[in-house]
């Protein structure tokens, strides 16, 4: 986990670095003549890789207020600056491809025009910009608009004949913070219950940020209304932002904390047990204890059915060893954006969606909201319904 880590840290640092070298080469200083707006764009673009190179210690030194629009600001174009290189890229190999289809048609080089190479230049600059542009503006709709709504039927042959049908719907990653406010919230919860399910499970990832700055639009979640309640666990953003406090807090909103235990949901006539265990990383990055499969299931009986809530997809196949049914996570978000929803894969095995060991399953969401750029393409927020059957 540390080398994950570790590799993603040093891949937005070089991504960063890299990506602004490529986008002032091919918006300014093949189509820009005048020096002083190369001199402009240089400050601009060395000013953004700072920015998001060292955005953690800046966030950590200024106030709420300007800590706030500073995140906004570096996670907009962070998200607007990736999606530039993109379609710049596309167009270059499209560009370079119509080339080398010339040259081996006619290997002779004719001499090189000046003027019709800035041209072109131009024009692939101005294409990027209007399908980069686009792309940012679709993928910012696409964040900020309802979630699907992914339903899915599992079986669980030891599920009790009294909970045939339980329905579970998942939120998490929802990232409340600079982005994600009451707004949202409310209307998350709106839609959360009109799948009207009968218990709610919100898997870690829940802020970005503390309880005095945030408390009131988490709030929002008291609405929440199911047969069994709602059930949470800690995500690694929750540890940054304060678990123990954060834990306190949703109790207050009935909301009941799982974290490395389980409760009997049911009845007499028929149960199972809910399984919460605590980030697999946040807590040991914090001296904490943090994940704890073994005291999660001290004193439950294995022939019994059983649903586990656990942020990352990380240790499914130890905990469908050990009896556990259905695993809950999400934390991948999918990749969130392009290409990073293609890489997602290589660095979890299960990054999203259904997956199964043995006689157990996985489901992995790709979150309600999103983190760092303020949008999502190739990869939609969802809730998840889940179906218990027998």
């Amino acid at each position: 986990m540390l080398l994950r880590f570790f590799s993603f840290s040093t891949f937005i640092a070089t991504g960063a670095l890299l990506g602004h070298l490529y986008l002032y080469r091919r918006l300014v200083r093949d189509t820009v003549r005048s020096r002083a707006l190369r001199l402009l764009a240089v400050t601009v673009f060395l000013s953004m890789t700072l920015l998001l190179l060292f955005r953690r210690k800046l966030l950590d030194a200024l106030p709420v207020e300007f800590a706030d629009a500073l995140s906004v600001a570096s996670y907009t174009w962070m998200g607007v600056a990736l999606l530039l290189v993109i379609a710049l890229l596309v167009l270059d190999l499209g560009r370079g491809l119509v080339v080398l289809g010339q040259r081996l048609r006619a290997p002779a080089s004719p001499p090189v025009d000046e003027e019709r190479r800035r041209f072109l230049a131009q024009a692939v600059a101005g294409g990027a910009a209007v399908t980069g542009g686009g792309l940012a503006a679709y993928g910012s709709w696409r964040a900020f608009a309802p979630p699907m709504v992914t339903e899915v039927v599992l079986k669980v042959p030891k599920l009790p004949k009294a909970l045939e049908g339980l329905s579970i719907v998942q939120l998490t990653d929802i990232h409340v913070g600079p982005f994600i406010q009451r707004r949202f919230m409310d209307e998350l919860v709106r839609q959360a219950n009109d799948l009207r399910p009968d218990l709610f499970a919100i898997t870690g990832d829940l802020v970005d940020g503390d309880v005095p700055t945030l408390g009131g639009h988490v709030a929002a979640l008291a609405n929440l209304e199911s047969r069994f309640g709602s059930f949470f666990v800690t995500g690694n953003h929750d540890y940054y932002s304060g678990d123990e406090e954060w834990s306190a807090f949703l109790g207050t909103l009935g909301i009941q904390v799982l974290r490395n235990r389980h409760v009997r949901i049911g009845d007499a006539g028929g149960s199972l047990d809910l399984i919460g265990v605590d980030d697999w990383s946040g807590g040991r990055r914090r001296g904490k204890k943090g994940y704890d499969l073994d005291q999660a299931l001290t004193g439950r009986d294995p022939d019994r059915a059983s649903v586990l809530l656990a942020h990352q997809p990380a240790n499914f196949k130890v905990a469908a060893e050990r009896g556990v049914d259905v695993q809950i996570s999400g934390h991948t978000h999918g990749g969130q954006i392009v290409p990073m929803t293609f890489f997602i894969g290589l660095a979890w095995e299960h990054s999203a969606g259904l997956y199964q060991h043995g006689g157990s399953h996985l489901y992995v969401s790709r979150g309600c909201g999103f983190w760092g750029p303020p949008m999502r393409v190739g990869s939609p927020p969802e809730l998840v319904k889940l179906v218990l059957t027998s």
